[in-house]
């Protein structure tokens, strides 16, 4: 039952991101590595731009973020909740 809630919570977060402001926020942290239009720029960064990566779910994609991933640094206690949503719902325009 928590989980059925907690899973409802993450999705509504999701449908009520703003593509905007993750844009905006991707640019300030995420380009430098992932490229302005999610060609990568580092080695070993996933390319957006072929959506693999994308298959994944929002909740995972969120937790990657907040918890960084290999050598990306987690952005716990930089970006809010609403904020790794917002980077998420840009990033699934990036096709």
């Amino acid at each position: 039952m928590l989980l059925a809630a907690v899973l409802a919570l993450a999705a509504g977060a999701a449908a009520a991101a703003d593509v905007q402001r993750g844009q905006t926020i991707y640019s300030s942290h995420c380009a430098v590595c992932h490229g302005a239009n999610g060609n990568p720029v580092m080695p070993g960064a996933p390319n957006f731009r072929r959506m693999e990566r994308l298959l994944q779910p929002d909740s995972q994609l969120v937790t990657a973020i907040r918890n960084g991933k290999g050598t990306m640094p987690g952005y716990f206690g930089i970006l809010r909740e609403r904020e790794l949503f917002d980077v998420v719902a840009y990033l699934r325009t990036l096709n």
